[in-house]
């Protein structure tokens, strides 16, 4: 009894499957936006503070206006295809 539950289980196991139908890239920017967030923050702030502590303050804060650029054009969603959106509707170029 024990044996045929085996065999007919490592028979089940041997039937070919279907491949995967495509990568699965939901939820990619999230992890992505997760992953890297603390890791700019600690850059961010090591660069601020060498720039304080140098006393170059007009160099400190244009880092500070780049890195909140940077902060909102990766961490906003959807800010990159409002703004291309917003360019292109600028231009005159039609999109759908």
């Amino acid at each position: 009894m024990i044996l045929k539950t085996m065999l007919l289980g490592v028979l089940e196991l041997a039937q070919p499957t279907a491949p995967p139908a495509g990568v699965n890239t939901e939820g990619l920017a999230d992890f992505l936006r997760s992953f890297f967030a603390p890791l700019f923050l600690v850059i961010v702030s090591v660069v601020a503070l060498f720039f304080l502590f140098t006393r170059e303050i007009t160099r400190f804060v244009q880092f500070i206006i780049l890195a909140i650029a940077i902060g909102v054009i990766f961490y906003v969603p959807n800010i990159i295809e409002v703004t291309a959106k917003a360019i292109a509707s600028a231009l005159g170029i039609r999109g759908d």
